[in-house]
């Protein structure tokens, strides 16, 4: 069967795979429908993301359908549709002995450090199918990005009344903005592309935004928007060493930073002037924990989650590769894209 696969950076290419065997015990055969090109899917192509391995097929959000399932698997069955929880945890180290499988010791998510979903067919561990019979394949695939989101600002302890600051609105930063309404913050978005803040405002129905103008501007902004008060929380969803010490200033007293995106630069923290005197807290997100993905299916399935506004671009399997690169353009107005299989 064929398979997209990142040969190295900037080098996407069709090949030949084997089909997967039948599944063993625990295991799940999974068709795949859906597949959601990601900020990590971007950075692998680029070659800015820490974790990729190469060569490597991509896709980790993912909308299934499950074709077959091995002995001891009765949560699933042949037909499901599901999500799909893409990191694979070892269920043996101290983080997943606590309960900490997002951030396993030895984790594995797919499409990043092992193979991914951008074949149509392949097995999974079947504890990590979420079925969702009520939702569309895409909406399924869109599960993990809202999961990344969810974690974040749960990490952040957000409550009612507080005001949220995202920096930067890409899919990660929608899906903490979602998660932060849900909790009843008043939310704030900066991100230097006007038209992303135009979809925040009319898609999303967030009136609150700054075009990032350089730190001191953009804080001069949110004390206007906040009489002063600046933000109790700050997700920082940009990837960029020098936005996510920025975001730090425009932290409240007593306030909480959340570090989402990912840097392999070193990051400045100014101690005594700002994290000290303001007491922060700073905290970093990575992935979800297992619990998010039921939740977040049944939050789409009750309508309090509106999955129309996201996918903005949808494409089949065959013309992934000669579209991808216009995808990183942000001319080209991507939210969210999506690859469709038969």
């Amino acid at each position: 069967m064929e398979a997209i696969r990142l040969g190295r950076p900037g080098v996407l290419e069709l090949v030949e795979v084997a089909a997967p065997p039948p599944p063993g015990p625990g295991e799940a055969l999974v068709r795949v429908r859906a597949v959601g090109i990601c900020g990590t899917d971007y950075g692998g192509y680029r070659g800015t993301m820490p974790y990729f391995s190469y060569p490597r097929i991509p896709g980790h959000e993912l909308g299934v359908e499950v074709e077959a399932v091995g002995e001891g698997v009765t949560h699933v069955r042949a037909g499901d549709r599901c999500c799909v929880e893409p990191y694979i945890n070892c269920q043996e180290c101290h983080a997943c002995r606590r309960g900490l499988t997002n951030c396993c010791e030895r984790h594995q998510t797919l499409g990043v450090h092992c193979d991914g979903g951008l074949r149509p067919a392949f097995l999974v561990p079947a504890r990590k199918l979420h079925p969702s019979p009520r939702l569309a394949h895409e909406q399924n695939a869109l599960v993990e990005t809202l999961a990344i989101g969810c974690h974040a600002v749960a990490r952040a302890g957000v409550a009612a009344g507080e005001t949220v600051l995202v920096v930067g609105a890409g899919p990660i930063g929608l899906s903490a903005i979602e998660f932060a309404r849900l909790a009843g913050a008043r939310v704030i978005v900066i991100d230097r592309v006007a038209a992303r803040l135009e979809f925040v405002r009319a898609r999303l129905g967030i009136p609150d935004t700054i075009l990032a103008a350089g730190d001191e501007a953009d804080g001069l902004a949110l004390a206007a928007a906040t009489e002063g008060r600046l933000a109790e929380v700050v997700v920082d969803a940009t990837g960029s060493a020098a936005s996510m010490g920025g975001a730090l200033g425009h932290c409240a007293f007593g306030g909480r930073m959340v570090w989402v995106g990912i840097t392999q630069d070193a990051v400045a923290v100014p101690h005594a002037s700002l994290a000290h005197r303001r007491e922060l807290t700073i905290l970093a997100s990575r992935n979800a924990p297992s619990a998010d993905f039921p939740r977040i299916i049944r939050l789409i399935e009750e309508g309090r989650i509106d999955t129309a506004p996201w996918i903005t671009h949808r494409l089949p399997f065959a013309d992934t590769i000669p579209a991808f690169p216009a995808l990183l353009e942000p001319a080209s107005g991507v939210v969210k894209a999506v690859v469709t299989l038969s």
